[in-house]
């Protein structure tokens, strides 16, 4: 565990992990336990992915509650006491949607997109029952995988963190489908974050967030790239292999990367557009980059954005 240079202090709390680093650890729980610790020590006060100050509901006093809490007006109606509480101190449901299709296992260096994916979702499935909120999990490629609701139990959560373990890339990738089947089964709107590379045409992935977010849910797109990706820095002619369809191709790098970074640049700046209209969080995270340095820059801004 050490910082990286010219990020943060050398006197910062702050201990950023190099993903080849968690690379080497084989328990999941430790592993989010670790990014979590990680990205919250900075931050003066746990950044609320579901905070609010919105009124949400009434509930009974109990012994030890603050009585400064209590409604009089409501106990001059009903001669009981009630406390009123908000929508950040009640259980938020968190919908973790993990894209596992054949493109998520490239991997130019020591960690792929699938494996920094998944030490992503298990990191924010730890944060948020360490919140107290109930988190669940899909993880789909052309259709649904496997699919586990939301509670906010401890053995919940191991049973997630197995699920995570156990995520394999697929074959093909399809974004359509899958998604709007699990949108129609939401019936609480909650915090719905999707992990992807988003390797699939860009109607589908805009149309999928479309549906989460008209259905009223909080949306966070977080793209997972690998380095090579986001630069095409290959030097020589190289075979490129489609992990999805396994079709090949001879290209020479030089002549195809301005063409790949203009359609790249393109792609992302649709989606970029799409979510700053419908006030959705996109983020792209390298998989080269410190997961919980990535973590803590976004929590914090969102935090005082909110």
């Amino acid at each position: 565990m050490t910082p990286q240079a010219g990020t943060v202090s050398e006197h910062s709390p702050l201990r950023f992990l190099d993903p080849a680093v968690l690379a080497r650890i084989n328990n999941l729980e430790l592993v989010a336990r670790t990014v979590v610790e990680g990205f919250i020590s900075g931050l003066h006060r746990s950044p609320y992915l579901g905070f609010s100050v919105d009124f949400a509901q009434y509930r009974q006093y109990i012994e030890g509650d603050d009585i400064r809490q209590i409604d009089w007006k409501v106990y001059a109606r009903s001669d009981r006491h009630y406390v009123k509480q908000y929508e950040g101190e009640t259980s938020t449901n968190v919908y973790l949607l993990l894209d596992i299709s054949g493109s998520m296992a490239y991997g130019s260096g020591s960690v792929s997109k699938m494996e920094y994916a998944r030490y992503l979702t298990a990191s924010l499935a730890f944060f948020a029952q360490r919140q107290r909120d109930r988190v669940g999990l899909t993880t789909f490629a052309a259709g649904l995988v496997d699919k586990l609701p939301p509670r906010c139990r401890r053995e919940h959560l191991s049973s997630l963190l197995h699920l995570v373990d156990k995520a394999k890339p697929d074959a093909g990738t399809a974004f359509g489908k899958p998604l709007q089947a699990l949108a129609e089964t939401i019936r609480r709107r909650g915090i719905v974050v999707l992990v992807s590379d988003l390797y699939a045409p860009t109607g589908e992935v805009a149309e999928s967030i479309r549906q989460f977010r008209f259905q009223g849910n909080d949306v966070i797109v977080i793209q997972v790239l690998d380095p090579r990706e986001q630069r095409f820095d290959f030097s020589d002619s190289v075979q490129m292999v489609d992990m999805e369809t396994r079709r090949k191709l001879i290209m020479d790098p030089a002549l195809a990367r301005a063409d790949y970074l203009a359609r790249l640049e393109s792609h992302q700046q649709e989606i970029r557009n799409l979510c700053g209209a419908l006030g959705v969080d996109f983020l792209v995270m390298e998989t080269s980059r410190p997961l919980d340095l990535a973590l803590y820059r976004y929590l914090s801004t969102r935090q005082k954005s909110r």
